[in-house]
């Protein structure tokens, strides 16, 4: 996969709708929704990169392995693939 990055708020938010995750660790429908539930309510910087056969973008597959996700000082990230199982990170800078 080609790696993108996003600084438009809105465009961001659309994007992260369509992203779902399968397989092992972390999962879901939407990723989106993971990432209001970290409290991003308005993420405006995104990256993603790699490639996991088990993530899918707008219902098809491959999608990106890794996401950044930010807000301010606030950062999600989605990390690791189908074999070793997917992970999420937190972190907020002082």
């Amino acid at each position: 996969m080609k790696p993108i990055e996003l600084n438009d708020p809105a465009e961001i938010e659309k994007f992260l709708s369509k992203v779902s995750f399968k397989g092992k660790g972390f999962t879901t429908d939407a990723l989106l929704l993971q990432v209001y539930e970290a409290g991003l309510d308005y993420p405006d910087f995104l990256k993603a990169e790699g490639e996991d056969p088990d993530a899918s973008y707008d219902g098809k597959s491959p999608a990106w392995a890794k996401y950044h996700i930010r807000q301010g000082k606030r950062v999600f990230m989605v990390y690791g693939g189908s074999e070793g199982g997917r992970r999420t990170h937190f972190s907020e800078t002082p």
